[in-house]
């Protein structure tokens, strides 16, 4: 019954409240979907940060949908000892690459009084639960070892049988809770999707990656009052 709970009801819930919340706050709220910049209150915490954790999760959440979507080419991948190998160090390595980029702008958030000043509670709620899943995923990269093989015969199908609503939860019932909270964890994010500046990433067209670059000038004042740029 809990299993049903957790992975069969609870995700089908995150994504219908994530679709609903979130078509409703791009409707009637049109700064939900704008991501504001802090570049103006702090700028080199945030380029260390946001690179580390975008370039890190990223890549970790591509390999997980090819994984998804092209399991068989995935099997092949690894399966000879030192292409697994690789894809173990190299999905190790990533999430380590993410946490510490994360880790890096939710110090920022606290040490840079600016920063901390505009932060909302959703933002902490994001950023903490942005970790916690994470963290969970880097701890079962080292305790389960092999997972990019493991995951193929279990969370693919159990993803396959929720998207094809012929929900299976035998694929997942007998794994370590660590890993069925990993699982769990990610249906949480999706939950929050609409609350947090995440909802831009959904909304964005694709223009915005071919615009031009934005100028911006700096006005002030030199010794004598007289501006200058």
């Amino acid at each position: 019954m809990l299993n049903f709970a957790l992975f069969v009801l609870f995700p089908y819930l995150a994504v219908v409240f994530a679709v609903t919340i979130g078509i409703y706050r791009a409707l009637r709220d049109k700064t939900a979907f704008s991501s504001f910049s802090s570049q103006f209150l702090e700028k080199e915490l945030l380029y260390r940060g946001s690179a580390s954790w975008h370039y890190g999760i990223l890549i970790v959440l591509i390999a997980h949908g090819a994984a998804l979507v092209f399991p068989r080419i995935w099997r092949i991948l690894g399966g000879s000892p030192l292409r697994l190998w690789g894809m173990e160090i190299s999905g190790l390595a990533l999430a380590l690459l993410a946490l510490t980029g994360l880790t890096i702008l939710i110090v920022r958030r606290i040490v840079v009084v600016r920063v901390r000043r505009v932060t909302t509670v959703m933002d902490w709620a994001l950023e903490i639960a942005l970790f916690a899943e994470v963290g969970m995923g880097f701890l079962v990269a080292v305790t389960y070892r092999w997972g990019s093989q493991w995951y193929l015969s279990t969370a693919v199908p159990w993803v396959i049988s929720l998207l094809t609503l012929r929900p299976d939860t035998t694929y997942i019932t007998n794994l370590p809770w660590l890993v069925k909270l990993h699982f769990f964890g990610a249906f949480v994010l999706v939950a929050f999707f609409p609350f947090g500046r995440l909802l831009h990433l959904a909304t964005s067209r694709l223009s915005y990656l071919f615009r031009p670059y934005q100028v911006v000038i700096w006005q002030s004042r030199d010794r004598r009052g007289k501006n200058r740029v």
